[in-house]
């Protein structure tokens, strides 16, 4: 009997020397009053203390002086390849309609399939290059500001709107540059009230918008 007792012991030893040391003692006290919130109870022969089971943290993995939300030069490539594509798709539903318009009186044939296809192609080339240069100065002007500011809020995000308005109709003379600055001011602040409508009104949502 105590032969027996002694070989399961060293067997016992030997498994817990071989995965990083006997076993920990606790009592059924000790262990009553470990937290397990969101967890299936523990099984009382693992070898493993419960207290180092509980996540009181997040569990992200980020570099030393990271944030947890992307900065103005990460969304920016997005933005800039979301613009251009929706341009282009824009573009081209605008170009197949304008085709259609155009060749109504003609019958289907190749050379009115030719010029609703190049009506496409122009409209959508025309649509992306649109939005896709303004992406470009909003997400220019915004890391730029940013950086210059040293802080991330919505002052950035109306500035670069503005700024952007007046940059692209530049060449429209000063009533140009006017209407796009103040469509740039418009639609740059309707997107920061829109980002930022849970925190005027007081309600609260379990989702929050990184922009």
């Amino acid at each position: 009997m105590d032969n027996n007792s002694q070989s399961s012991g060293g067997l016992k030893g030997g498994f817990g020397g071989l995965f990083g040391g006997g076993a920990p003692e606790y009592s059924n006290t000790e262990l009553a009053g470990v937290p397990l919130t969101g967890m299936s109870p523990l099984s009382p022969y693992l070898n493993v203390d419960p207290r180092y089971l509980v996540q009181d943290t997040d569990e992200f993995i980020l570099p030393t002086g990271a944030n947890k939300t992307r900065g103005r030069f990460e969304l920016a490539f997005f933005t800039i390849g979301g613009s251009c594509i929706t341009g282009a798709t824009f573009g081209a539903l605008n170009g197949f309609r304008m085709g259609l318009k155009e060749t109504r009186d003609m019958a289907w044939s190749k050379p009115r399939n030719v010029q609703i296809i190049n009506m496409v192609t122009r409209q959508g080339a025309s649509w992306a290059n649109t939005l896709g240069s303004v992406a470009l100065l909003y997400s220019a002007f915004g890391v730029v500001i940013e950086k210059a500011r040293g802080a991330e809020d919505d002052i950035n995000t109306v500035a670069a709107g503005t700024l952007t308005g007046i940059l692209f109709k530049s060449a429209s003379g000063l009533r140009g540059v006017a209407r796009g600055g103040l469509a740039g001011l418009a639609l740059s602040s309707a997107y920061a009230i829109y980002n930022n409508w849970e925190h005027l009104t007081g309600t609260s949502s379990s989702t929050s918008r990184i922009y």
